[in-house]
């Protein structure tokens, strides 16, 4: 009797549960069946859900249930706590599978290219979130002593980090901020927000609903300058012809065009200023010098000549995220990417690196929504599948699944299980439950191992 096909995917996020999901969906899983195993470096699976959207983003969040559901199924087991290549590489990963999907996310910062970047008091977005999200690899507190502050970029994360920072501490507390986070909240002495895009409004990556999201608050003035709602041809072209970039560009209209009220916090949305260079003094940011831009009949714009400097004390940076580069594996240093085509890794060599393949951010780089990842994963397990049909896939040395226990146990390697996070999940409930929250994070590695019983 043919034994089930054995995979191995590193990365618990969606794009990593997705691939997991199209593999069970398949014909080969009614036979000969299917046997997969997701590594992930954190205890705690979810990967972005968990670590990269903002605490006030629920609805989001609601993307776990459906990825519960897929971890559930018995021809799954996760292992948390498990570092790729630290504790498992390649090399083993050959042994025990198959085939392996690599679906990793990314957790650095693009660089931008400008002066006064390295100052005190400039921030990458990455790290940022990291700390409000409770990542346990990242410090614990955060200096928020700006009472303006800048932030570099118009898509979601840049809206992510303008309203955490407008909001109050006493706002986001219902959500599963965690003490450490919620004390460093407490002291933001920030009352001024202002974002800035060197495109238009019909150019900004904000998704409709995000946006609007941040005029809710009580406590936040949003405020557009009129004289930033400006379309030439290629922007009206962009509007007839993508309706999130015709509502996005609705609203903002909306908004310029009302009167400023009297809520505390004012997060101002600036267009057509390109960030040229950030001001220091005493190695410190005292301000930041944009170019203005106008568009160029295309969507494109070009610069004026006209350069302003603005009185902030910090500057964030939301101008993208890049992957994390997995060692022995190519890797394409400009896109952040690992080579491939359908999913399929590809050497230098121009061949196929035989049962290796990716899917989500490390694939196509960290843009799109989370949903955009499901595509991405049907067309990479569907050519991992062609390969299995086909008979190009390596035959593992050892594919039962108790070698893989047994060589982490041989290894030291603490692990968590998909039980142990039913375990932890019961924990982080518990811990709200007093104060009337749906849960508390744990932030700490140690403590997370702990309650997940590893």
């Amino acid at each position: 009797m043919p034994r089930p096909l054995r995979v191995a995917i590193v990365g618990s996020g969606p794009a990593g549960i997705y691939a997991a999901d199209a593999l069970l969906k398949s014909e080969v899983a009614a036979d000969p069946g299917v046997s997969i195993d997701i590594f992930e470096r954190m205890p705690a699976p979810f990967g972005l859900i968990r670590y990269g959207v903002a605490p006030d983003h629920p609805r989001i969040k609601g993307i776990i249930t459906a990825l519960h559901q897929v971890l559930d199924k018995p021809q799954i087991r996760l292992f948390g706590n498990v570092d790729y290549p630290t504790d498992i590489s390649l090399d083993d990963l050959r042994a025990f599978y198959d085939g392996v999907i690599f679906a990793t996310g990314a957790t650095a910062d693009r660089a931008l290219p400008i002066p006064g970047i390295d100052l005190d008091g400039s921030y990458g977005a990455a790290e940022f979130v990291a700390w409000y999200d409770g990542h346990p690899d990242f410090p614990r507190t955060w200096p928020l002593e700006a009472e303006k502050v800048a932030v570099l970029g118009v898509g979601n994360v840049a809206l992510d980090i303008a309203r955490v920072l407008a909001k109050t501490a006493d706002e986001l507390l219902p959500t599963e901020i965690p003490p450490n986070v919620y004390e460093g909240l407490k002291a933001n002495k920030a009352m001024e927000i202002h974002v800035f895009g060197r495109r238009g409004p019909a150019q900004a990556k904000f998704s409709p609903m995000e946006l609007r999201e941040l005029d809710h608050s009580p406590n936040i003035e949003v405020i557009v300058d009129p004289e930033d709602i400006d379309y030439d041809e290629g922007s009206i072209a962009t509007r007839r012809g993508n309706k999130q970039a015709d509502m996005v560009a609705k609203t903002l209209e909306n908004w310029a065009i009302r009167d400023v009220g009297d809520r505390p916090h004012k997060l101002f949305l600036h267009f057509f200023e390109s960030p040229t260079e950030i001001l220091g003094e005493d190695g410190k940011v005292v301000g930041l010098r944009t170019e203005r831009t106008a568009l160029d009949g295309t969507g494109n714009v070009k610069g004026t000549g006209e350069f302003k400097d603005w009185d902030v004390q910090a500057v964030y940076r939301a101008v993208g995220y890049l992957s994390d580069q997995l060692p022995k594996l190519p890797w394409d240093i400009d896109s952040g990417t690992v080579p491939d085509e359908g999913g399929r890794v590809i050497q230098e060599s121009g061949e196929h690196l035989r049962s290796t393949y990716v899917t989500g951010w490390i694939r196509r780089g960290p843009v799109g929504l989370i949903g955009h990842t499901k595509g991405d994963a049907n067309e990479t397990v569907a050519n991992l599948l062609e390969d299995y049909a086909g008979g190009r896939l390596q035959t593992p040395a050892s594919p039962d699944p108790e070698a893989v226990d047994a060589f982490l146990a041989e290894r030291n390697v603490r692990f968590t299980t998909w039980e142990g996070w039913y375990k932890l999940d019961a924990a982080e409930k518990a811990l709200g439950e007093p104060q009337g929250r749906e849960r508390v994070k744990l932030v700490e590695r140690e403590d997370m191992l702990r309650e997940s019983g590893a």
